[in-house]
């Protein structure tokens, strides 16, 4: 949910804002990918196209998904990804897959506690195992890390972005944010500008 919602008159002047605040030319790259995408989530035919690009790509990465018609109380239940979602929220959970170590991979929701998609949000919080700041620096690089993947499938990813509140505090920290989520992430070998 966007805390603090831009008018899409007002949107390529925020964006230019928080562009221009990025100096190292990872951040840039980054950005002008996420950029490049739809500021409006995918609707009928298209958001079921991304939906099975994005089924594949979690297969793709080791992740089980349950059959279709699976009633799900997690999007990640410890042992497969409930499917019947929407695309951005797959590759999101991908994300979180591939941040997670060994033991969290067989909790619900990772043992990162409630996503906001969790239907079974006390289960999700007795599975947490991350305390409070973990969970935010764990939850912000599956957020960019899904984001960044959503652009390279020519997926909606400025709309994730935008969603997900990658510019709010635009004035003072949106972009310090980014850079040091995204540096984790390069770090971390989970993402590369170069590819």
């Amino acid at each position: 949910m966007i805390l603090t919602p831009i008018s899409a008159p007002e949107l390529d002047a925020v964006l230019d804002q928080f562009a221009a605040r990025l100096t190292a030319p990872e951040t840039q790259t980054a950005f002008a990918l996420i950029r490049a995408t739809s500021p409006d989530r995918a609707a009928g035919d298209a958001a079921e196209r991304d939906r099975q690009v994005a089924l594949a790509f979690a297969r793709r990465h080791g992740m089980p998904v349950h059959p279709a018609g699976t009633i799900c109380g997690f999007n990640w239940d410890g042992a497969a990804l409930d499917g019947e979602t929407e695309a951005y929220v797959i590759l999101h959970e991908v994300a979180h897959y591939l941040l997670a170590s060994p033991e969290r991979r067989v909790l619900p929701d990772f043992g990162a506690g409630p996503g906001p998609d969790t239907r079974d949000r006390a289960g999700a919080e007795r599975a947490a195992r991350l305390a409070v700041l973990e969970r935010e620096a764990d939850e912000a690089m599956a957020s960019l890390l899904g984001i960044l993947w959503e652009a390279e499938l020519a997926q909606p990813a400025l709309a994730s972005f935008l969603d997900q509140n990658w510019l709010e505090a635009l004035e003072r920290s949106a972009a310090a944010h980014f850079t040091a989520v995204l540096q984790r992430l390069i770090t971390g070998n989970l993402w590369s500008c170069q590819r």
